[in-house]
Formats: structure tokens, sequence, C-alpha cells
């Protein structure tokens, strides 16, 4: 039982590792620039700003290198219960200039991705375990949704809102292909309510039709708790 389980999570990883390549392998597809070298390692503390990162003089090994993805992340002590684990540039340097990244996603018992884009990358899940709904709203506000479980594929279009629902009572994880090096993610609900400085509550309260009084009360539950 042991081998057959151990030969099911190879196999599983082996498609995770598909989709991140497929994503590699169509640079005309992709969301950041064409890269004019072999390498660029991000200098990410050069204090030079440019579109991406700089590249540092020396690079190594373990700059192409990183386990963060290796273990779940604690879902169940978010308040959506869910937590995306990212293995982008920031965290994985010899990413810089070369299109493509990835991210774990770990989803509690009825845990949410919330409704969210990434303005910069289309994103490609895998499903490692566990049962999810998914879905994205077009430009023409029609939802396009279903039911994913292991060894499944989803795609969400660049730019467009998307969510994720773990629908299960156990827990569920994907891993994200993106065709950028850091995609970038505005969470809804968090860039209306939570910006800073505020939206506007007339804004918000005329664009939600509700009243000034209820804007205060969601922007209450999104303010930083106090330690």
């Amino acid at each position: 039982m042991a081998g057959a389980a151990g030969s099911s999570w190879s196999s599983l990883l082996l498609g995770a590792v598909a989709v991140a390549l497929a994503v590699a392998a169509a640079p005309s597809l992709a969301g950041d620039p064409d890269y004019l070298q072999d390498i660029c390692v991000a200098d990410l503390n050069s204090e030079v700003k440019v579109n991406g990162f700089p590249c540092k003089a020396n690079a190594t090994a373990d700059d192409f290198f990183s386990g963060v993805l290796a273990s779940p992340g604690a879902a169940a002590n978010t308040t959506t219960g869910a937590v995306v684990t990212g293995a982008n540039v920031e965290k994985v340097p010899g990413l810089n200039t070369l299109g493509v990244s990835l991210a774990r996603i770990d989803y509690a018992p009825g845990g949410l991705n919330p409704p969210h884009t990434h303005p910069r990358a289309t994103e490609v899940v895998f499903v490692l375990y566990g049962e999810l709904d998914v879905g994205f709203v077009t430009t023409a506000n029609k939802l396009l949704s279903r039911t994913i479980s292991q060894g499944d594929v989803f795609v969400f279009p660049r730019g467009l809102v998307h969510f994720q629902r773990n629908t299960g009572g156990n827990p569920a994880a994907v891993v994200s292909a993106f065709n950028s090096q850091l995609p970038g993610t505005q969470s809804i609900a968090a860039t209306l309510f939570a910006a800073s400085p505020a939206v506007p509550d007339a804004v918000l309260a005329k664009a939600f039709q509700i009243d000034d009084e209820e804007v205060d009360k969601i922007k209450a539950k999104f303010a930083p708790k106090k330690t």
C-alpha cells in the first residue's frame, strides 16, 4: 500500500511539473517580455528600479532552487480557510526574466480562495488532492464553473475574476502555474474595502447599493487585527 501511495503521489507531482512545463514551452504566450540572455538571477536587494529586477553578478544553483512548496500551508489558521504559498521571482531569484512561476494553494475543509485576479498572468491549477468548486467570470458577466478533483486541471484566463472553494470534508491542495515571474494578485474584497488610503465610503455605497453604515461594517472586517 505504501508503494502504491508513493507512486500515486509521484504521478501527481509529475502532472504538476508537466503543467508548468507546458506554460514555459509557449514563450509567445508569456505574460512577461522575452529574455535576451541565458540567465538573469534577480538582485532583490538592488536599489535600481527596472521592469523586473536587475541581474546579480554571480549566480549559483541555489538561485534556481526552492523547497517552499514541499509542505502544506496552515490553511485552517486563516480567515478564509485557504493559504497561498508562492514560488515566484521573490522566492526563486533564478526565475527573473523567464516568464514563469508556481504557487501552492492549500484549503481547509470549506476553505475559500476568495474572488481575485492576476493582472499579469493566466493561471493553470493542477489538483494534488481533494475536491474544489472553481470558476471565473468573463467581461460579459458569464460565470464558467465546475467541480474539479485529484489529477484535474483548470485554467483561469489572465485578468479575469476567479475563485476556488473546497467543497469536501477533507483538506485540498493544488499547484498553480503562471506565465509570469510575478503574476500579482488583487483580491476583490480586500482591494475595495482595505485599500490605503481608503476608497471613499460614498463610492462603495453607490457601487454596491448599500448605505455608509454597511460600508463601515465591511471595512471593519478587513481592518488589521490589533495585537
